[in-house]
């Protein structure tokens, strides 16, 4: 797997840069947000390698946050790797974590390729986690485990994800089973 790319431009447009590595040349597509950020002709990218059945590509950043972001989309499903830097165009990985919390969904639908249905898959699949920025480049996306198994234990019983994620993502409980005990009461509402 290439992780990351250490050059010289070669080429670049706006989704696609040629880097010249010691003599070899490398396409990478790169989100418009991360080719207007490249500014000098020495580059260096995070990549991630996506290998297919019918091809090879390589997908570059410059923020790692932007890596982390392009990851957790791709594993989603329907959202390939054009729809995923799509969103790394449209949004900064901070606005799109508050997306996240808010669930809003008439504004992922502005990202094109992505429709209402689309939107709300992304949103739904989301449920739960939350993308740790900060300024030092640190930090992904991560579930908070005991809210998951939260989650999966409200879900066992028949209550609907959406609704348990409304009413999780209020619940002030650090434990496991209080989240369960808390939600309950809530939910009971």
């Amino acid at each position: 797997m290439i992780v990351g790319l250490k050059g010289i431009i070669d080429k670049k447009e706006p989704t696609k840069l040629h880097v010249d590595v010691n003599g070899v040349v490398y396409e990478v597509f790169v989100s418009i947000t991360c080719s207007g950020a490249i500014t000098d002709s020495k580059v260096k990218l995070f990549t991630t390698h996506i290998v297919r059945e019918d091809a090879q590509a390589l997908y570059g950043f410059v923020d790692i946050n932007e890596k982390k972001l392009f990851d957790t989309l791709i594993k989603i499903n329907g959202v390939g790797p054009k729809v995923a830097l799509a969103i790394c165009s449209t949004f900064s990985p901070s606005s799109f974590a508050q997306i996240l919390i808010t669930k809003d969904v008439n504004l992922l639908k502005t990202v094109p390729g992505i429709g209402p249905k689309g939107a709300s898959r992304i949103l739904v699949e989301l449920s739960g986690m939350s993308l740790d920025i900060d300024a030092n480049g640190e930090g992904g996306v991560h579930l908070d485990n005991s809210k998951n198994e939260a989650l999966m234990a409200l879900e066992s019983l028949g209550f609907k994800k959406d609704v348990i994620t409304k009413v999780l993502s209020t619940c002030t409980s650090a434990t496991t089973s209080e989240l369960v005990r808390e939600a309950l009461k809530k939910l009971q509402k």
